[in-house]
């Protein structure tokens, strides 16, 4: 749990940065479901809330948007299991 704590951290530290791989796995960590998506882009969704994360995948990073959004719900969520 550790390694989760350190990708979470590092997300919120340095949106510019986050990996298409390090920015999937966390938002299924934090309770969201993948709905779907087409080529490079993957929509994850948590029932009840109403913000959607779209990730793209940009020579292997999230665009910083992106990561911003999920640094949001990593605030909002916490890093539950």
């Amino acid at each position: 749990m550790a390694k989760v704590a350190k990708v979470l951290a590092a997300i919120r530290a340095n949106p510019r940065n986050v990996s298409f791989r390090n920015a999937c796995r966390p938002a299924r960590l934090l309770g969201f479901v993948h709905e779907g998506g087409r080529g490079s882009h993957l929509v994850f969704k948590q029932k009840g809330e109403p913000v959607q994360l779209n990730f793209q995948d940009r020579d292997g990073y999230v665009p910083p948007y992106q990561a911003r959004q999920l640094a949001q719900m990593i605030a909002k969520y916490g890093s539950r299991p």
